[in-house]
């Protein structure tokens, strides 16, 4: 009986192991603030690179709509990520998410491989919200 009770006590802190070891359903890629969704895409755009390294964004969602698109921690070149930044945040400021899925943004001169990189980073946090809301 005794190495009954140890061999289920065995199992059940394997199963344990197992199950801490089985990722959770992203909670931390999608939260909520109040009444507005904000999409983090570290996890969603980890083989994204830009020119240096990952381009991670928080997309801004109320209403189904963005409200604003701002870079998070990176390692690109601030000057480039600078005009970046002034040319394309914006682009999708306002739109519904469907249409700002779809939004077709240039990238920036000089700055192409961090501008592709956004661009990715924001279709895919849109794609899923539109799949997890």
């Amino acid at each position: 009986m005794k190495k009954m009770i140890i061999g289920c006590l065995t199992l059940i802190a394997l199963a344990a192991t197992f199950q801490s070891a089985i990722p959770k359903d992203d909670d931390d890629v999608m939260t909520k603030e109040g009444d507005t969704y904000v999409v983090n895409t570290t996890k969603l755009g980890k083989d994204v690179q830009g020119y240096a390294a990952t381009t991670p964004v928080k997309i801004y969602i109320k209403k189904n709509k963005v409200e604003k698109v701002e870079f998070l921690k990176n390692q690109e070149t601030p000057k480039y990520m600078a005009r970046v930044k002034k040319a394309m945040l914006n682009k999708w400021d306002g739109l519904k998410v469907k249409d700002a899925a779809k939004q077709k943004v240039d990238g920036v001169t000089g700055a192409t491989f961090s501008s592709d990189a956004i661009i990715k980073n924001v279709q895919l946090g849109l794609e899923y919200y539109q799949s997890h809301k």
